[in-house]
């Protein structure tokens, strides 16, 4: 799909008011399940900083934040930051696009993004932006939907965002075309394997994944590397130079 990120900004807004208790409807309440699932892969620790992408009204922000650890909650929507600065006030809240985190590097033990890289317009750049801010040894947790890979279940959960989910968010939802496109996301976004390749690709290593609710979401972790700041000196010192240019005759 062609994500434009106002157009998508917007319309989270138009949403934020009943996200939360939609979401609880639309996934039959297993979103509370994968909520703790994500706070485990986590694992936060008291006194360490953790970044919450896409984090909407906050709720896996105040989640992460109930262990005792400092949590910086971002996300691109306006009315989502209002509406979780109202129910969460001692969460730090930013309003900032994911590809362009508005932090310096290595300032992060621990970055996470729920059910949001798939409304990101580039899902690579900004994962970038989470490897860049997370500190050497730092742990990156994605939870998203995915594919469920038997085909019996996949064609069953197909048929429910197609036809079911819609009904759904007609009755609950305050913007029930928003999840019109938030069903197609669903469907055109790619499988697990996929995504694992994403997540090792811009430089994160023990990168893997484990299927929740029969593979209708995915629960991927990485590591940045220890040595990262080592690789990058490295790496910086061998990129060849320009051609100095030579005197004329």
């Amino acid at each position: 799909m062609d994500k434009q990120p106002d157009e998508v900004s917007g319309m989270f807004d138009d949403v934020a008011k009943h996200y939360d208790r939609t979401n609880a409807v639309m996934s039959v309440g297993n979103a509370a399940l994968w909520r703790i699932a994500t706070v485990r892969a986590v694992d936060p620790q008291p006194g360490e900083r953790i970044l919450d992408v896409a984090a909407g009204t906050g709720t896996s922000s105040a989640a992460l934040a109930r262990t005792g650890a400092t949590v910086v909650a971002v996300d691109f929507s306006p009315g989502m930051i209002a509406a979780g600065r109202q129910r969460h006030p001692r969460i730090e809240f930013v309003e900032a696009n994911a590809e362009k985190l508005p932090f310096g590097d290595d300032e992060f033990d621990a970055v996470s993004i729920s059910f949001g890289l798939r409304n990101v317009e580039h899902p690579k750049a900004a994962l970038a932006e989470m490897y860049r801010v997370l500190k050497p040894g730092g742990r990156l947790v994605v939870c998203e939907f995915s594919r469920p890979p038997r085909a019996l279940f996949r064609i069953g959960y197909q048929a429910y965002t197609r036809f079911v989910m819609p009904v759904i968010a007609n009755v609950v939802s305050s913007d029930s075309e928003a999840y019109d496109y938030l069903a197609e996301s669903i469907r055109n976004w790619p499988d697990q394997g996929t995504l694992t390749q994403w997540i090792r690709g811009v430089g994160f290593t023990r990168v893997a994944y484990r299927n929740l609710t029969a593979g209708v979401v995915a629960l991927h972790r990485g590591r940045k590397p220890e040595d990262a700041a080592i690789r990058a000196s490295t790496a910086k010192r061998k990129a060849p130079r320009a051609p100095r240019p030579t005197a004329g005759p």
